[in-house]
């Protein structure tokens, strides 16, 4: 379950972001979490619950935005949408594709009381 250590990670820089800005309570944690992460939502959910007590953060809300998986094929430059890890252009039917989203996993915001 590597979503406790992501977990782990996350409350690092909550928490750093707490104490620079002096924070009271955080309401609300808004992630952006790419396809390719493999993270299952709900376990990181009950990971955070118990990362966030007796917390600041305890009791915020957890808001988890899925970003799809794209490729970009170098040799058409389409952009599309990902299916079961087929990286093969829809287009030109290519192989050479670059990944441009779907690997994302940061903490976009913090809505907070001060």
């Amino acid at each position: 379950m590597h979503e406790m250590a992501i977990v782990d990670s996350l409350f690092k820089i909550i928490n750093a972001k707490v104490k620079e800005h002096q924070i009271k309570k955080v309401v609300k944690v808004k992630l952006k979490v790419g396809e390719m992460t493999a993270v299952e939502p709900m376990t990181l959910t009950a990971c955070f619950e118990v990362y966030a007590q007796n917390t600041v953060v305890e009791g915020a809300e957890l808001v988890i935005e899925r970003i799809p998986l794209q490729g970009k094929c170098r040799e058409c430059a389409n952009v599309f949408r990902v299916y079961n890890y087929n990286f093969q252009c829809p287009q030109c039917e290519s192989r050479s594709i670059e990944t441009v989203a779907g690997r994302e996993l940061y903490i976009e915001n913090l809505e907070v009381e001060e």
